[in-house]
């Protein structure tokens, strides 16, 4: 974060409040439990607790000060109404206060800023573009997905003067929620991934998803490039509202596209392979990452490195190492009894879903397949049909049983049961009991997954099955948990 005073994080911030005149000099933060000296403590009333109530302890663990819609918890707690910034509305001040400092920083020439959102892919894309863009110099991204109101202004208040890079990733579960985003840090480059059927509850139609990741595109810098993706329709059509250059990108091979994937296979492992074909020449890559759906998520990084200067064969080069970054995103291990585990619970969607199934097919010749599969949440009236209609990818992809979790996928054990598959319906479980009884259905030899919106609790049954897991994921978890689709 760049060092501001209290009188100008006022002044940014639109607060009247008379604060003392020194200065923040470390970051942001909305957890009192990791404010250090110099820190600036933004007090926010969740579902869980309200900020306001450790106000006093995180200015005594060495906050300069604090953003408050209240003050009067604070000050009753002891805390110097000198050091407290009232504001209307944290949030939104947090968001007033990205915007003045990435404005500050762009005012001298960088960094620059890229920001992703799809319906599936975000983190994992995002993830990608660390790795390959980390040579640029100083990078700043989001650990998790740190993706909405409160997380992406964070994530650019990290960023100061020897800043190079700074990779962002949006989520949205309304209209207007990437608009307001790129309002906070309008993108140099905007990366759009996919439009598909996650949270169709909130958006209330497919045809408001694609809306709402358009306005990625919409909220470009001036002189932006649009990186889009030429398989997916609605997002190719999203061409026309860019305000500069456009690169698209192809996982199938499309005639046209500007970056794009022939040849296509996966190894023995689960590793895509393939040529990578740009007006700038082509390169070999063999993906770290497992799954060929990640296809998708490299050409798509490998674009935006594209737009912002950098060469196509040290992003190829770069590919090639590029290993998962956040928990329980396609984390391939190996328990007793030669049992492989993919881990891809970290959340879930009817295409991420069918993805994660494809993967488990792709790496696991020869073994018996068992999928745990934990409910997908806010699809409104179409969740139970899509639930239902997992059941043929699980037969098609050689599932033998299948473990269900969460009330909302009871639609799926009762297709799956139909269509032959041994079912362990395990709604209302601990993760505890789901663990175990995984752990009894598994033969030596056999290929799991495990798959689940984040409110099934499936992640937290792969860390109770990962060796060294138990609850090292939770931190995460919590930190993570207000993140978007």
């Amino acid at each position: 974060m760049i060092t501001l005073s209290l009188t100008e994080i006022a002044r940014a911030t639109g607060s009247a409040s008379a604060v003392d005149d020194v200065d923040v000099t470390g970051g942001a933060q909305q957890d009192s439990r990791v404010v250090g000296p110099g820190d600036l403590f933004v007090a926010i009333a969740g579902e869980r607790t309200d900020g306001h109530a450790h106000v006093a302890a995180a200015l005594a663990a060495g906050g300069v000060g604090a953003l408050v819609t209240d003050p009067a918890r604070p000050v009753a707690d002891g805390v110097d109404p000198a050091r407290l910034v009232v504001v209307p509305d944290t949030v939104d001040a947090l968001g007033d206060l990205a915007r003045h400092s990435l404005a500050a920083l762009r005012s001298s020439g960088r960094p620059g800023v890229v920001a992703v959102t799809g319906s599936v892919g975000k983190t994992t894309t995002k993830d990608l573009l660390v790795d390959l863009l980390q040579p640029r110099g100083p990078l700043v991204a989001p650990p998790g997905s740190l993706n909405n109101e409160v997380g992406l202004p964070l994530t650019v208040l990290r960023a100061d003067e020897a800043t190079t890079t700074l990779v962002l990733e949006m989520g949205a579960d309304r209209v207007g929620n990437l608009t307001y985003l790129t309002s906070v840090a309008p993108p140099d480059v905007s990366v759009v991934l996919a439009v598909g059927r996650a949270h169709l509850g909130h958006f209330g139609g497919i045809d408001n998803v694609a809306r709402t990741k358009a306005e990625l595109v919409s909220g470009l810098a001036p002189g932006g490039t649009a990186v889009l993706n030429a398989d997916d329709e609605r997002v190719a059509a999203m061409a026309r509202l860019a305000p500069g250059e456009v690169l698209t990108f192809s996982a199938s091979g499309a005639t046209g596209a500007d970056v794009v994937a022939t040849d296509v296979r996966s190894d023995d492992a689960g590793h895509a392979v393939f040529t990578l074909r740009t007006d700038r020449g082509s390169a070999e890559v063999v993906l770290a990452l497992v799954g060929p759906h990640h296809v998708a998520n490299a050409l798509a990084a490998t674009a935006a490195g594209l737009a912002l200067g950098e060469d196509l064969a040290e992003l190829a080069a770069r590919l090639r190492v590029a290993g998962p970054r956040s928990a329980h995103r396609t984390a391939v291990s190996t328990l007793d009894g030669d049992v492989l585990l993919l881990d891809d619970s970290y959340n879930a969607n009817p295409d991420s879903m069918r993805a994660g199934l494809a993967t488990l097919s792709a790496i696991a010749p020869g073994r018996r397949r068992v999928a745990v599969l934990g409910h997908m949440l806010e699809l409104g009236e179409e969740s139970a049909a899509e639930h239902a209609g997992l059941a043929p990818e699980l037969a098609a992809h050689g599932i033998e049983a299948v473990v269900v979790v969460g009330a909302e996928a009871a639609p799926l054990a009762d297709a799956a049961r139909d269509a032959g598959i041994q079912v362990d319906d395990l709604t209302g479980a601990s993760p505890d009991a789901i663990a175990g009884r995984v752990r009894e259905i598994t033969r030596p030899g056999d290929a799991v997954l495990l798959k689940g919106s984040r409110g099934s609790g499936v992640w937290e049954v792969a860390d109770l099955l990962t060796p060294g897991g138990g609850r090292a994921s939770a931190p995460e978890a919590a930190r993570d948990e207000k993140m978007r689709p």
